[in-house]
């Protein structure tokens, strides 16, 4: 009998027992549809699409690994952790069941046989089944019957932890899920009548969805199981999620300007599209999770549990209406659940309102006025069909960042600071061409294929624009284009690059249509002048800044399977090293006003405490003990913001405010008036790195 035959039977035999051990009451099982597994098989066109998939990996992926043994291995690793990363629905049994095909995954992928995946997936949506039909008639009975008096404890990330035993062993950590879900939720300033309705209102939802689940979903996570043993940027797409692959929402009209993923139960912010609502609402970050949506002043409707694809289209909407989204910031400890409702306005994110802007700094050093210029770059950015039928003026990054170099120039700027924070990338040949207003003509990235061989792309205008002290300012969101650029800065020693080690997404996706839906996958990498790769790593600033992201899993290294960084041969060009003689004597100055700068001081503190939330690995089941653990988390917050208040000569708090004051330094305004530096802390201390180079310089000068 087959591994597919015999846990079907099983989901089938379990399923009627289900029905008399752990119902839940009448009524409510009325109320949903009968869970149909007989229907969830494999189709033909889903069998070639496996096919086709197999082959265009084998051929075409940068990383060229076999489809034998070890990798089956790794298929089946990956497959578990899509289906239970918590450890949570699985049995030792169960496990013990699939360990039999550990090392027929390639053959029977080789041979478009896609039973066993099928059948692993129906024993997960079953025992899925089984948990929420435990949560439903645990919450009948009342969440005020539950204990949160004794020592237990929960391991608060599973994903290494051993499978459960067994069914008793799941029903016990099934209670302790529940009741740490309850519990986080009461602290989150929720009455218990309130938690009881949401609960139940939330696992009655997530059956329904399991209910929907389609041999097309089904599909989808195996194949991906296969894809992302390439690597985290190769994905399989059903024909019906290739619209919304990433959910970008950037070239939507109806959107709200982010890009978002799936996080387990939850919908995760991965990136704020410049000048889109979501960005410019300054009340949203990357990481931040979504827990509920609501249209106009209707109910909120909590989504935790649904399907990514859901959660868009409630998120979508006409232009001009507004959405009202309940989030759980990212800065909040692993245990808390306090959420904020930020009301959002949907448009159209224009051109013109993505495009560079400038503004200026003024310093007074020493009794010396100094002006330094700001260019930010939101992105990359292109007017294809302007540039494509001749359009002398078309909209691009190089030909506006040349226009407002060539006007802060004539403000007698004494410097130039190129702000590429949260600067996700964009046009290839955009990063190539603003390296050259910079640099004249040379290379400015190196592309190797598959097959290693490697093409150099140059700016072919040997012009240079702008001569001047120049520093590029990056953080963790600054990624692929944005990379590109300060790696070639940093590389000749044009300028200084300040901030945080960017993003460390180096590689480059096709997308490439198969019978039955479309695969992205990685077929080639990019590497910097030098050599030095941009993936992985990233681009280690010059100078570093503090970053709360630092503690969170966020960056092309968190993700599992990420190509790794390596060198290849540098090609010719001509280096200034002059920069890095001063680089350790710039890096004194900067740490000796750190050290006096309440913003740094605070992010710091931050980072130490937001770390040591992250470290720990149980959390209690005892309200008393959790509420104690919150309350001694708020009042360090509170204690370090005040300092940091009464630093910059502000009233301290008697309470913690719901906005955070480091998203309040995430950018400059939009406006072309000068810049009020105590805005941003860090773009101020950018300034002032500058004018630490120019003194520098006139010292070397000078001595000479």
């Amino acid at each position: 009998m087959t591994l597919s035959t015999t846990l079907r039977k099983s989901c089938l035999i379990a399923l009627l027992c289900l029905g008399v051990g752990n119902a839940v009451a009448d009524e409510a099982v009325s109320a949903i549809p009968v869970l149909d597994l007989e229907s969830l098989q494999p189709t033909r066109e889903q069998m070639i699409a496996s096919l086709n998939t197999v082959e265009l990996l084998r051929r075409h992926h940068y990383n060229r690994i076999r489809l034998d043994d070890e990798l089956s291995s790794e298929v089946f690793d990956t497959y578990l952790r899509q289906l239970d990363p918590q450890r949570s629905l699985f049995t030792e049994a169960d496990i013990r069941d699939f360990s039999e095909y550990r090392y027929k995954f390639d053959d029977l992928l080789q041979a478009g046989d896609l039973s066993v995946g099928f059948a692993m997936h129906t024993r997960q949506i079953q025992r899925a089944d089984q948990r929420i039909a435990f949560a439903r008639q645990l919450l009948s009975e009342g969440i005020d019957k539950l204990d949160f008096s004794g020592d237990q404890m929960i391991l608060i990330d599973r994903e290494k932890a051993d499978w459960p035993a067994d069914d008793s062993a799941l029903h016990s950590l099934w209670r302790q899920q529940i009741k740490d879900e309850v519990l986080r939720l009461k602290l989150a300033g929720r009455e218990t009548e309130s938690i009881q309705e949401l609960l139940e209102k939330r696992y009655a939802n997530q059956q329904k969805r399991l209910y929907q689940t389609r041999s097309e979903d089904i599909f989808q996570n195996y194949i991906n199981a296969l894809a992302q043993v390439y690597d985290p940027h190769t994905q399989y797409m059903s024909p019906d999620n290739a619209e919304n692959f990433d959910i970008n929402m950037s070239l939507s009209l109806e959107g709200i300007g982010a890009v978002l993923q799936s996080d387990n139960d939850h919908t995760k912010i991965v990136r704020l599209v410049p000048a889109g609502p979501a960005e410019k609402s300054k009340q949203l970050a990357p990481a931040d999770r979504i827990i509920g949506v609501a249209q106009g002043n209707s109910e909120m409707v909590d989504v935790v549990g649904w399907r990514l694809d859901e959660v868009v289209k409630l998120i979508r909407g006409p232009k001009g209406s507004t959405v009202r989204l309940e989030v759980i910031p990212a800065s909040n400890p692993p245990s808390d659940m306090t959420s904020r409702e930020v009301v959002l306005v949907r448009e159209a994110v224009k051109l013109e309102d993505q495009a560079a802007k400038s503004s200026v700094l003024e310093f007074n050093e020493q009794g010396q006025d100094y002006r330094i210029g700001v260019i930010e770059v939101p992105g990359f950015y292109i007017d294809f069909k302007a540039y494509r039928r001749g359009d002398p003026d078309y909209r691009s990054t190089t030909r506006d960042v040349r226009r407002l170099l060539s006007e802060l120039q004539e403000q007698n700027i004494d410097g130039i600071v190129l702000d590429l924070r949260n600067n996700g990338g964009g046009s290839l040949q955009e990063a190539t061409e603003l390296t050259g207003l910079f640099i004249g003509q040379g290379p400015s990235v190196l592309v190797r294929d598959a097959k290693g061989q490697v093409q150099v792309l140059d700016d072919p205008d040997a012009g240079v624009v702008y001569h001047g002290p120049l520093a590029v300012i990056v953080n963790k969101l600054s990624a692929s284009a944005s990379e590109i650029f300060a790696g070639a800065v940093q590389d000749y020693g044009r300028g200084l690059v300040i901030g945080e080690p960017t993003f460390g997404k180096g590689t480059v996706q096709s997308i490439q249509p198969l019978n039955h839906g479309e695969l992205k996958f990685t077929l080639a990498k990019f590497y910097r002048v030098s050599g030095q790769s941009t993936q992985n790593r990233g681009v280690v600033p010059d100078i570093l800044y503090p970053s709360l992201l630092e503690t969170a899993d966020f960056g092309e290294s968190s993700l599992p399977r990420a190509l790794p960084w390596d060198t290849i041969p540098p090609v010719p060009y001509k280096a200034d090293n002059m920069l890095q003689v001063l680089v350790p004597q710039l890096i004194d100055r900067h740490k000796a006003r750190a050290e006096k700068n309440p913003e740094f001081i605070y992010t710091m503190a931050r980072i130490d405490l937001n770390r040591a939330m992250q470290e720990r690995e149980y959390l209690p089941l005892n309200e008393e003990r959790r509420r104690a653990e919150q309350q001694e988390f708020e009042e360090k917050l509170l204690a370090m913001e005040n300092a940091r208040r009464r630093a910059l000569g502000e009233e301290p708090l008697e309470k913690l405010e719901k906005e955070d004051p480091l998203l309040e330094t995430a950018g400059i305004p939009d406006t072309d008036d000068e810049v009020d530096a105590a805005k941003d802390p860090f773009l101020a201390e950018t300034g002032h790195i500058l004018i630490d180079l120019l003194q520098l310089q006139a010292q070397v000068a000078k001595a000479g």
